[in-house]
């Protein structure tokens, strides 16, 4: 196989979603659109760029293949890695973050999901966050990226943001890889964390908000000032998810 048909083995990588057509379509529009402004604009664009998700943050996050490998002899079994078991200590927090770092979290109380109208009260707060730690953003004009959940879309919200000026920078659906968030912030966040188990909340929170702190003082939050590469990458990809960025 290998010598005669010059053939290799691959192993499978695991992609967030099996993409529609017209949902490349989307990633590709919004790609080559989100690219040609930054041309027009540089990096002033990029700084204007406020990202926004949630997560859930668990009392275990597992660790990594990577960090849980370990050099044995050969004579010795292969370590083993049990599944983590169900449980009630977890936090779903909202992060905010711009090239700088991050500006804002907010702890969605237990019981509570992230509806418009909560949605809409975490915006409030992030632009007395953004006027009292980033008034130079406030005057250029904040551009918001966030996904396109349900609560985002709200009327409450939009109303909101028309309100501020915020304008609201397209992003496709099922694409976390265009998400700084999700390739950046929240990898980082939880690096550390993973294989540490928080026996309640307030350690949970205590440990993120260290993390944040660490995570400002550093600068190592760079997806926003990537995002072009990602932008990039979609259109030579031929649209489908990028790989190894």
């Amino acid at each position: 196989m290998t010598e005669r048909l010059h053939k290799r083995r691959i192993a499978a990588w695991w992609v967030p979603h099996d993409l529609s057509e017209e949902q490349k379509c989307r990633r590709l529009e919004f790609a080559q659109q989100l690219l040609h402004r930054f041309r027009e604009e540089g990096n002033e664009f990029l700084k204007k760029v406020v990202a926004i998700d949630e997560t859930w943050i668990w009392d275990l996050e597992p660790e990594l293949k990577s960090q849980s490998s370990e050099w044995r002899g050969k004579i010795f079994p292969r370590p083993k890695k049990f599944k983590r078991a169900q449980s009630n200590v977890k936090q779903m927090t909202i992060f905010a973050y711009d090239c700088k770092g991050v500006i804002m979290t907010d702890r969605v109380p237990s019981g509570m999901t992230v509806t418009a109208a909560y949605y809409r009260q975490f915006l409030q707060k992030l632009r007395h966050k953004v006027q009292a730690n980033r008034p130079d953003l406030l005057e250029k004009g904040v551009l918001i990226l966030h996904e396109n959940a349900r609560p985002h879309l709200g009327k409450v919200v939009r109303e909101l943001l028309d309100g501020y000026s915020w304008e609201v920078l397209p992003h496709p659906p099922y694409s976390p890889d265009m998400s700084p968030p999700d390739f950046d912030l929240f990898p980082e966040l939880k690096i550390n964390m993973r294989g540490v188990r928080f026996s309640t909340l307030e350690d949970l929170s205590a440990s993120v908000t260290r993390r944040v702190r660490q995570l400002n003082c550093s600068r190592d939050l760079t997806g926003i000032m990537d995002l072009p590469k990602r932008w990039d990458a979609v259109i030579r990809q031929k649209r489908d998810y990028t790989e190894g960025l």
